[in-house]
């Protein structure tokens, strides 16, 4: 038997030094979204459940990654007030199982292996 795998993106961020209106997770390089790409390396993985904490853009993060991730189960949770780290992973307590392994990711990190 193996234990459930949850994976938290943290893709709350607005990326103020990128001086750009849009969120810092769907800045490009490569030709994909900076989130895209974490998300191509996370379903590489057997993942039970997938939860992106979003914030800043967030209407614009959810509608670009649920339009090119349909076919992927994604729960999304709002941190709305940026109150760091920390706070992005506690607000997605409710929405984590209850047993298994958490696996926390940045959603600015697209090199992720």
């Amino acid at each position: 038997m193996t234990t459930p795998l949850s994976v938290i993106i943290l893709a709350a961020g607005k990326g103020t030094r990128m001086q750009s209106a849009k969120p810092k997770v769907l800045q490009t390089l490569a030709g994909k979204s900076l989130l895209s790409h974490v998300l191509d390396t996370c379903h590489q993985l057997t993942v039970d459940e997938t939860i992106i904490v979003h914030g800043f853009g967030g209407e614009q993060v959810q509608s670009e990654i649920t339009e090119q991730y349909a076919h992927a189960s994604i729960t999304w949770v709002a941190q709305t007030e940026q109150l760091g780290t920390g706070h992005a992973v506690k607000v997605t307590l409710s929405d984590l199982p209850k047993e298994g392994q958490s696996l926390i990711l940045y959603g600015d990190v697209p090199l992720v292996s």
